[in-house]
């Protein structure tokens, strides 16, 4: 759907900041929506709908298991 999302999670992306999930959330929005900056009368949907994806990807990359992938130091 949106090649330009890349993929974060291990081992392709090792290091995975907010921005980079912030970034990933933003594009998705835009090409779903097909605006790149909305209308005053749509920011709020853009803005809400961009923070669930954001917060659900971050859930996601914060629970997958990747096999073979090294654990982080306790």
């Amino acid at each position: 759907m949106c090649r330009s999302i890349k993929t974060l999670r291990p081992p392709y992306a090792e290091a995975v900041t907010s921005t980079d999930i912030r970034a990933a959330a933003l594009q998705y929005v835009r090409k779903v929506s097909g605006f790149h900056r909305p209308a005053a009368h749509n920011a709020a949907a853009f803005e809400r709908a961009v923070a669930a994806i954001e917060e659900a990807t971050a859930e996601l990359l914060g629970t997958l298991e990747v096999r073979g992938a090294p654990h982080p130091p306790a």
